[in-house]
């Protein structure tokens, strides 16, 4: 895999849109179809990220945070979609287990690994989806049984963004009465990661199978209260992780739409350019405002959550649907507008279809989203 080149100390710190966009056109653009073959991140890139304050940048800085508002991450995580979504694949994951931990854990807790999430020292994986519960999180399988000592952690997690690599899993378990949260570390006696290869898309996100057997944790492994955990905890959680996929999927929407007006400027027809016919004008108009029209639903998210407000929750629900939605349409439009080049390695289109298809099934598949929305708006009404 060719190298990035050095990031310059000075030009570390990505703080808006602008200096993401920036980060992303020199050290993941350029490289996103070389992580794809891989079927990994290079250490050099993740090291670079963490140079660029982009693990946890909103939290607090007085913990190594960048103080960011979730607008601005939502900025941030769209351009970094628009650039590779196997890497903002890992952003989001590991964003969830910050975001949880600097949320509902201990003193002792944040104490502990705060700073080296925000520094990118230790990495995190969210671990929900089991072989048999996947949008449907009742369906959890794993168990964390209490000891007098702490707890005893079995079960199989899979479809594990960062799987592969991470230092820290967030995992959730059906205890006694209730679904609880752990820290685990990936040391831990009991813990085994099995890679799983040639996925359909963000294939460089290096995804796991990990397995508990017989883990043994104390009793500080637990975050937050256990029977508050199925509901505000896991509900905040995949919220903040739905918002950077729909953010992402903007960018991929941008990402075909740059990368399909470049071509259709480039490439010939009966001697006109591409993107004189009106067919492909039609196709790029449908692009521009799709990604518009995205672009502010996922705003709208942010800033809800920026006011705290709770309505925030329905918003991203929202904003995810539409933005992947346009995500997978866009994407074969551009593959479509390609032609035979759309298929090959040479040009973006095909890893953006890839991923765009990937992005209607994560966290929440666009039909449980269909399901929830329909039924919000049902209450809204007192129907």
């Amino acid at each position: 895999m060719t190298s990035p080149p050095v990031l310059a100390p000075e030009s570390c710190v990505v703080h808006d849109r602008g200096s993401a966009r920036g980060f992303v056109d020199a050290h993941i653009t350029p490289y996103a179809n070389d992580f794809e073959r891989e079927g990994r991140l290079p250490e050099e890139l993740l090291e670079r990220i963490g140079a660029a304050g982009l693990w946890a940048p909103f939290l607090p800085r007085e913990v190594g945070g960048g103080g960011l508002d979730l607008v601005t991450l939502g900025h941030i995580h769209e351009e970094v979609g628009r650039g590779c979504s196997s890497v903002r694949s890992l952003l989001t994951v590991h964003t969830m287990v910050a975001w949880a931990l600097q949320r509902w854990g201990s003193p002792a807790q944040r104490a502990q690994w705060t700073s080296a999430l925000c520094s990118g020292a230790v990495l995190g994986a969210f671990c929900l989806s089991e072989p048999e519960a996947g949008s449907d999180a009742t369906g959890i399988q794993t168990t964390a049984v209490e000891t007098g000592g702490g707890w005893v952690l079995n079960g199989v997690k899979t479809w594990i963004t960062n799987g592969q690599r991470a230092d820290l899993f967030l995992v959730f378990a059906r205890t006694a009465d209730s679904i609880g949260a752990f820290l685990v570390p990936r040391s831990t006696p009991g813990v085994e990661v099995r890679a799983i290869p040639e996925i359909l898309g963000t294939r460089g996100s290096m995804l796991g199978k990990v397995s508990f057997r017989d883990v043994r944790l104390g009793p500080d492994a637990l975050l937050g209260p256990s029977g508050f955990t199925a509901g505000m905890m896991l509900t905040g959680t995949l919220d903040l992780g739905r918002y950077s996929v729909a953010a992402g999927s903007v960018g991929i929407v941008q990402a075909c739409l740059e990368a399909c007006a470049t071509y259709t400027t480039r490439r010939t027809v009966g001697g006109t350019a591409l993107r004189n016919l009106q067919l492909i004008q039609a196709k790029v108009t449908d692009m521009v405002t799709d990604v518009r029209a995205a672009r502010l639903l996922v705003g709208e998210a942010g800033r809800l959550k920026d006011a705290g407000e709770a309505s925030t929750i329905m918003a991203t629900w929202v904003a995810k649907y539409f933005a992947s939605t346009a995500a997978a349409k866009h994407s074969s439009e551009a593959v479509q507008i390609h032609g035979a080049n759309g298929c090959g390695p040479d040009y973006p289109v095909a890893r953006l279809y890839r991923d765009a298809k990937v992005m209607e099934i994560i966290e929440g598949s666009n039909e449980v989203q269909r399901i929830t929305i329909a039924g919000a708006a049902y209450r809204e009404m007192n129907l």
